[in-house]
């Protein structure tokens, strides 16, 4: 089991950045992969951007792709996300999110992840 406990969201102008970072901890030595999923009220939960923990590879949503940047440390157990060029249809509450041991179905998916941290907010003034 694995935990994972966000922090860095906040409020920025549109056009502004911000990092979000997540520290992992528990059986870190089973993990395959690490994502950043959001949330806005009364819209689904969807995928921003994934990181396979060994490797590095990087899958980003199509939305984000150019703007965020995903990132990991192995040796401290943390999963960053480089947010730049934030628009108005990025707020919402974002997740880190765990996945435990080998997987190659679709990392896209919140289904495969098992490690959820409590999120947290980001707001984007116009």
């Amino acid at each position: 089991q694995v935990h994972v406990v966000e922090s860095g969201g906040g409020l920025v102008q549109a056009g502004g950045s911000l990092r979000l970072s997540c520290v992992v901890s528990g059986r870190t030595f089973s993990l395959y992969a690490m994502g950043w999923f959001r949330q806005a009220p009364g819209k689904e939960r969807e995928f921003v951007a994934s990181i396979i923990w060994s490797g590095g590879s990087t899958y980003y949503a199509d939305s984000v792709k150019g703007r965020f940047t995903i990132s990991r440390d192995n040796a401290k157990n943390t999963v960053g996300l480089q947010m730049n060029s934030l628009k108005p249809e990025d707020p919402a509450v974002y997740y880190c999110a765990a996945r435990v041991g080998y997987y190659r179905g679709n990392l896209r998916s919140p289904l495969p992840y098992a490690g959820w941290g409590q999120g947290t907010q980001v707001t984007v003034s116009s």
